[in-house]
């Protein structure tokens, strides 16, 4: 008999907890702490109420559920799936993962809760959700929806940031930098390849950054993702923080010099990702996705 399979991920995805509950897809709320007491995102904290706290420099940090908390979640959509294929933010950018791992070893858990390592987060992360419904759905078992999601982990997204404040709050540059930065009004380019959240750039202005995006996913379908864009497995998505006409702006741009290219997702940054950018941030990502 064919395994009842659940496809389960946190929020820093983007993807909203009752966005498909009904087809078997189930977001974990990440907790915030915002001057000191925990929210959880999209239950008691909304993303206008986050960039309204963000903006009137409350001290904002992530943290990551309990595992108790992630026990409960697992065996509350255990009673109605045999198995789970867990997709959580990269390894690298939260100890969240560590907590899973750890919990899915249990007796309780081992053999039904698969947990894939992927290396993504925000918006790449919810393509690897999609992906994992999609895979299940034309009848992979959750073995194999593991393996071919970490196989073609491969991906990147780069971010045009509109103030270096809020990446000095978060301990990503000194002080000193975010102190010229801002005075020289210099717009800086964050790049996210798995592992970690690197300064790519920085131009003059917002216009220069953008366009030193199109170069750098030009040069990545180029060589990294060369293979895969040659067989179609290449799919490019947008993001954004309160300037979604601007990203809508730039994804028709984008459009335009990469004719060919599957365009998947539109979506706002994940609040994990916008406590260290702010709000007015275009990104885009490029990763290897399922035909």
């Amino acid at each position: 008999m064919d395994k009842k399979i659940a496809i389960t991920t946190d929020s820093n995805s983007g993807v909203m907890p009752t966005e498909g509950n009904e087809f078997g897809l189930f977001t974990l709320s990440m907790p915030f702490i915002v001057n000191g007491q925990v929210y959880l995102e999209n239950i008691d904290l909304s993303s206008e109420e986050f960039y309204t706290q963000l903006l009137s420099d409350a001290d904002i940090s992530t943290s990551q559920p309990s595992a108790g908390e992630v026990i409960e979640f697992w065996r509350k959509v255990l009673s109605e799936y045999d198995e789970i294929v867990h997709i959580p933010t990269s390894s690298f950018l939260s100890a969240a993962y560590y907590t899973a791992e750890n919990l899915a070893k249990d007796e309780e858990f081992a053999g039904r809760v698969h947990l894939v390592d992927n290396r993504r987060m925000s918006i790449t992360l919810k393509e690897s959700v999609y992906d994992a419904v999609k895979l299940r759905d034309q009848g992979f078992s959750a073995t194999e929806i593991k393996q071919k999601l970490e196989e073609a982990r491969l991906s990147a997204i780069y971010f045009a940031v509109d103030t270096m404040k809020f990446l000095k709050k978060g301990g990503r540059i000194t002080p000193a930098a975010a102190t010229i930065g801002t005075i020289l009004r210099l717009k800086p380019i964050l790049q996210i390849q798995g592992e970690k959240i690197n300064k790519f750039a920085v131009q003059k202005n917002t216009k220069q950054a953008l366009e030193t995006m199109k170069k750098a996913i030009t040069n990545d379908l180029n060589t990294r993702f060369k293979e895969y864009a040659e067989k179609g497995e290449v799919c490019m998505s947008v993001a954004f923080s309160q300037n979604e006409a601007d990203a809508k702006l730039y994804m028709e741009q984008l459009k335009t010099l990469f004719p060919n290219m599957k365009f998947r997702l539109i979506d706002p940054v994940s609040l994990s990702i916008a406590c260290h950018t702010g709000p007015n941030v275009i990104g885009v990502s490029i990763s290897r996705c399922f035909n």
